[in-house]
């Protein structure tokens, strides 16, 4: 089967960053579906685990952990999905990736694909929906007000892949007022096209930025990138007693500044169930549907922000630049083989 992966951990412009590949197919056992891959999705964590994750000598790994196909085999234990269900997923960080032709994955991480998008605007919405959703209502628990807070979330790097859908997720489910930070005037529509009540600018200092609001101190924090630059700030402009979490892997913060306050810090990691295999790993299935019912009733919308063409080596390099350069809008996807 066609894929993508590498050898060795490069800078994205060396030639072998990311090579094409003929693997075997895999054989689907357990509680395992095989699905055959139609569109995939990259995220920040594939140019994280290509940069740090060295395979050993003479292995390659694959990357990729959002996906949208169709179930080709499903293993004896499985009994959520059948061959010919469409599905989307992110599936797990310690197994071989999404960006091949065909692709294992415990059926537990699987939800069934909104009937009312096509796979690339599906393969867009996994990873960074799961990510929203627990950081929101699993770690944050946003549907339960900060005494004295105004009744508000600010979602920090709006137009990103989780912020895009933590602005709808909050917006939708919550009534929250919802502030979101952009600083590009492009950046700065897509965020209230979303729903996104207020947009400030995050090159600014943020505590003033809130200020100018007259709402109040916001009681939730959602920090979806550039945590360190911005963790002073956060620190002097939530509300006392408030929640704040995070999703990105920040230089070092003084977690002191939140004692004052009594502030609680929450760190989401999307791939905390599936690598621990905990009791409760089925409830990504139950999100993934939720999130699946939401698009099909119109409360949701794809995040997807361009299509890349096929997946391929060289459009995957330059997929991972953009992401790279921080200066990605929504999600990009990738289609066929």
């Amino acid at each position: 089967m066609k894929a993508v992966g590498y050898r060795r951990s490069l800078p994205i412009d060396a030639p072998d960053a990311l090579l094409d590949l003929d693997l075997p197919r895999p054989v689907a056992t357990g509680r395992d579906l095989l699905v055959r891959i139609a569109a995939v999705s990259v995220n920040p964590v594939d140019t994280k685990v290509r940069r740090r994750a060295e395979p050993a000598e003479g292995e390659v790994r694959v990357l990729g952990w959002d996906a949208a196909g169709t179930v080709e085999a499903a293993g004896p234990g499985c009994t959520l999905f059948e061959p010919g269900d469409r599905v989307f997923y992110a599936g797990t960080i310690d197994r071989p990736g999404t960006d091949a032709e065909y692709h294992l994955v415990d059926e537990r991480l699987v939800g069934p694909q909104p009937r009312s998008l096509s796979n690339a605007e599906a393969a867009a919405l996994p990873l960074t929906a799961l990510t929203a959703w627990e950081s929101l209502f699993d770690r944050l628990d946003i549907r339960r007000p900060v005494p004295g807070a105004a009744h508000a979330v600010l979602i920090i790097g709006g137009a990103g892949g989780v912020g895009s859908i933590a602005i709808q997720l909050a917006k939708a489910l919550t009534d929250l007022t919802v502030i979101a930070t952009a600083s590009r005037p492009e950046t700065q529509a897509w965020v209230r096209a979303l729903g996104a009540d207020h947009v400030i600018d995050h090159t600014k200092p943020l505590a003033g930025e809130i200020a100018a609001l007259g709402l109040g101190a916001p009681g939730v924090v959602f920090s979806t990138t550039q945590t360190d630059r911005h963790f002073e700030q956060i620190a002097e402009l939530i509300a006392p007693q408030g929640r704040f979490g995070l999703i990105d892997d920040p230089g070092p913060i003084d977690v002191r500044l939140l004692k004052r306050k009594s502030v609680s810090l929450h760190w989401e990691l999307m791939y905390t169930r599936s690598i621990f295999e905990t009791a409760d790993m089925i409830e990504q299935h139950r999100i993934l549907a939720e999130v699946a019912r939401l698009v099909d009733a119109g409360t949701l919308r794809t995040t997807l922000g361009e299509n890349f063409g096929p997946c391929t080596a060289a459009n995957l390099k330059r997929a991972h630049a953009l992401i790279e350069s921080g200066k990605a809008k929504g999600k990009i996807v990738l289609e066929g083989f």
